[in-house]
């Protein structure tokens, strides 16, 4: 469905259910790569059918992780994304593990943190954020909740801060902090949610 809401600019929002590989009736087991994966097919798919309308990569914390897989493999192949959101995003799983508020009370448990760290490393799952932005060109807005206790706003800050530094047009990388009441999961509810990016992709896409 295309919506014009801004003035001379029409824009393309695609709001999909994607069953990923393992989850749902989707066959396989899940993992990085095939979520990775996953969603390539699914951006190549709807760009190839948007014509001149931009397609916009939004990922939601885990899916952060996702998207940034996704816009460093189309950076890689010449087709960079038309722009990216990152949504309460973490800088990798690694830090996002041993800092998840559930997992914080077993981290003096002797052998605690190696079993963790032998466990992502065995299923490689990683979702580098902070390493995937160094290699980005495409406009960059992260949100991020001031009082999100599953992702906490210094990760995303720290995200925004390797992003500004690593972006040659400083323009294209963009954070917005939204005030207490929506946590980690609820910033969809914050009047000011599409108001934020329908303003940051008019000036990037003018």
């Amino acid at each position: 469905m295309k919506q014009p809401f801004m003035t001379g600019t029409q824009l393309l929002f695609i709001f999909m259910a994607v069953q990923n590989t393992g989850f749902g009736d989707s066959t396989g087991k899940p993992t990085e790569e095939g979520l990775t994966v996953d969603a390539i097919c699914v951006y190549e798919w709807t760009k190839a059918r948007s014509g001149t309308t931009p397609v916009c990569l939004w990922g939601h914390s885990l899916g952060t992780g996702v998207a940034t897989n996704a816009a460093k493999v189309l950076e890689e192949k010449g087709c960079p994304v038309d722009a990216i959101v990152l949504e309460a995003p973490f800088t990798n799983m690694w830090v996002a593990s041993i800092n998840y508020p559930l997992l914080k009370i077993y981290r003096k448990l002797p052998g605690f943190l190696r079993t963790l760290m032998d466990a992502l490393r065995k299923d490689k799952i990683v979702f580098p954020n902070d390493e995937n932005v160094k290699f980005l060109s495409s406009p960059l807005l992260i949100i991020h909740g001031e009082d999100d206790r599953t992702v906490p706003l210094e990760y995303g800050k720290k995200l925004y801060e390797i992003a500004h530094n690593a972006y040659r047009n400083k323009e294209r990388v963009k954070m917005v902090i939204f005030p207490p009441g929506f946590q980690h999961n609820f910033l969809c509810k914050s009047p000011k949610l599409l108001i934020t990016v329908r303003d940051f992709l008019s000036k990037q896409w003018a």
